[in-house]
């Protein structure tokens, strides 16, 4: 599926994104294939041990990914301080959008615009202790703005409610101003709270311990997607 569908595709009807850092690394693949066709979005969780206190994957992941799901949409999230020392070896990788954070990268405005020229998505991400308000110099360029809905690092985290207020401000702005960004939550959300999520103006939720945790993982997304009302 092309890129400019997949982005479509989600603003118009709410989508999950599975975060394989919930699931099993000996058995990825067989954890991906248990979707069924459910979503076309994997979440990638890059992270550094700095920036935040773990660490996950590397580009070898994201080419292996691509290698063997050509038509999934790679949602790959880089948690890791300098932004500008990874961005390009993860480019190489052929993800299908690349999120950094507006904290790690010195220059935000400038590797958004690199990212978009290497033919990829560019997204944007805030920590819960960041106000969305200093992503507006750059709204205007951002492909995705995801919303850190817990403090990044492990999975399994509760969600922080204040967060809803983060999706529902980006969601005016994005009205107010014609902008097209996706928005995504990412953290603690499961069918419990997706309807909020969703209801605030979110497009795209990922979803780790809550999806590739139970037994099967498709219902799980299916419902997911039913509570969330399927459309924006």
């Amino acid at each position: 599926m092309a890129r400019s569908l997949q982005l479509e595709r989600a603003a118009k009807n709410f989508t999950i994104a599975p975060s394989l850092l919930s699931a099993d690394i000996l058995n990825m693949g067989a954890h991906i294939d248990s979707l069924k066709g459910e979503t076309d979005w994997l979440h990638i969780d890059i992270m550094d041990g700095h920036f935040v206190p773990n660490l996950s994957y590397g580009p070898s992941l994201v080419s292996a990914l691509r290698k063997r799901y050509p038509e999934m949409c790679l949602d790959v999230h880089i948690m890791a301080e300098p932004e500008e020392y990874f961005v390009d070896m993860f480019l190489a990788a052929k993800p299908d959008i690349l999120t950094v954070h507006y904290e790690a990268a010195k220059h935000i405005h400038r590797l958004i615009q690199h990212i978009k020229s290497c033919g990829a998505a560019a997204g944007v991400s805030v920590n819960p202790g960041t106000s969305e308000t200093l992503l507006t110099p750059v709204l205007c360029e951002a492909d995705l703005v995801l919303v850190m809905s817990v403090n990044p690092g492990y999975g399994g985290q509760s969600f922080i409610p204040e967060s809803l207020k983060k999706i529902s401000a980006l969601s005016d702005t994005r009205k107010a101003n014609g902008y097209s960004y996706l928005i995504e939550a990412d953290g603690g959300i499961s069918p419990k709270n997706v309807a909020s999520v969703a209801s605030a103006g979110c497009n795209v939720a990922v979803a780790g311990s809550a999806v590739f945790g139970k037994p099967e993982p498709d219902k799980v997304v299916a419902e997911m997607k039913r509570l969330a009302g399927g459309k924006l």
